[in-house]
């Protein structure tokens, strides 16, 4: 049942002229000044979140983007500003890209913000989708199999940075130690200092495909789905529940998984579609591109596949698909209920921010969907 609540940003600034200048998505540029907006904005719904008893507020790590969608180049840093801006809430890395990291930098950096937020750091890592900032700092992702190669490597040296005390790692891409002198005798082994407080280590990561899951199971990361239609959610929350099993990490069916989806308050449906649809637009003129259009047709097909439609989602797919929850609060409680009733072991649930949405406003839907739709699911 669920029972913690999170919202998800990406890092994207107030957009101008959001569905009337019709600009495309990929032609915006912004002054330095207005991509910092980003750290900002973050810090204003951390703290509004932390207000009304949400659980953790998640965001992204990108690079490059000068349009505008994604700011947020480093998620500890920014989680650990933040954790001094408030007092409970959580901050999650939705993700670490790891292909750009070296693991051990990446596991000194979460261990420091693990022991001095006393574990407000939720930690989280992907793969990398955008091949401007991939190739850019030196990770494959034009060569798939490369860049499946160095994320299992990497997160297996992450693993070992948490969970021994010291370590001797030789892979294809990283050797930790390398076999060199050091102070008279040959170093073999090496200690990250320091580790985490919080062991073992909570680790998300994003559901992309039928290995990622098998992988995920094994290595016992937690899972995080998010803007999926309602038979491509169930196909893969059933998918990841029975590699667990498979894996020896039995659970109940939804649980270690985070759902989510795009919510809009308004008195009826018909109006929170219409002032939410110019940003649910602009959000996919920037992200369908990259396949971020998680639904399936009557048959069951994944859309952009052959056969099911290939064209930019409206709202009211969304909608349909159960992706978007738009309405009155007794509605949009109503649809949560609806996927909350399948799966007995699902306990967290993310609202995530329309990327062209302002936010002012989001942060008003934050407070009314506090105020009205978090008290229907506060069970005792």
């Amino acid at each position: 049942m669920i029972k913690r609540f999170h919202a998800l940003y990406v890092g994207q600034i107030e957009l101008d002229n959001i569905g009337r200048d019709g600009t495309p998505a990929n032609d915006r540029r912004y002054p330095n000044e207005r991509l910092s907006e980003a750290f900002w904005a973050a810090r204003d719904v951390a703290r509004l979140m932390d207000e009304f008893g949400y659980y953790c507020f998640w965001t992204a790590e990108h690079h490059f983007q000068r349009e505008g969608y994604e700011c947020l180049p480093n998620l500890i840093q920014l989680g650990l500003w933040l954790a001094t801006q408030t007092r409970h809430l959580k901050f999650g890395c939705a993700f670490n890209i790891l292909p750009m990291w070296h693991p051990i930098r990446l596991a000194e950096d979460y261990a420091m913000a693990d022991i001095v937020t006393d574990g407000r750091v939720i930690m989280g890592v992907g793969r990398g989708y955008h091949t401007r900032e991939m190739e850019t700092l030196g990770a494959p992702l034009l060569d798939a199999e490369a860049n499946r190669a160095i994320f299992e490597e990497g997160l297996d040296l992450l693993l070992k940075c948490f969970n021994e005390e010291a370590f001797h790692f030789k892979g294809k891409y990283f050797e930790c130690p390398p076999p060199v002198p050091y102070r008279g005798y040959k170093l073999e082994e090496i200690t990250v200092v320091p580790r985490p407080k919080h062991l073992p280590v909570e680790i998300w990561m994003p559901i992309a495909s039928g290995k990622t899951i098998d992988l995920m199971a094994q290595k016992g990361l937690k899972a995080m789905v998010t803007l999926n239609g309602e038979k491509i959610l169930d196909d893969v929350v059933r998918a990841y529940h029975a590699a667990c099993a498979r894996h020896g990490r039995p659970k109940q069916l939804g649980q270690d998984m985070i759902w989510g989806a795009g919510i809009y308050l308004a008195d009826t449906q018909q109006e929170a579609i219409r002032r939410l649809e110019p940003s649910h637009d602009e959000r996919y003129k920037w992200f369908a591109p990259f396949g971020f259009v998680r639904y399936a047709d009557e048959e069951g097909r994944t859309w952009g596949t052959p056969g099911a439609p290939a064209r930019v989602p409206s709202l009211a797919d969304g909608v349909q698909q159960k992706a978007w929850f738009c309405g009155p609060p007794s509605h949009v409680i109503d649809g949560i209920k609806s996927i909350e009733a399948k799966y007995p072991g699902l306990e967290d649930f993310m609202i995530h921010w329309a990327e062209g949405l302002p936010p002012d406003e989001f942060k008003e839907q934050l407070r009314w969907f506090a105020r009205d739709v978090m008290p229907a699911f506060n069970r005792s």
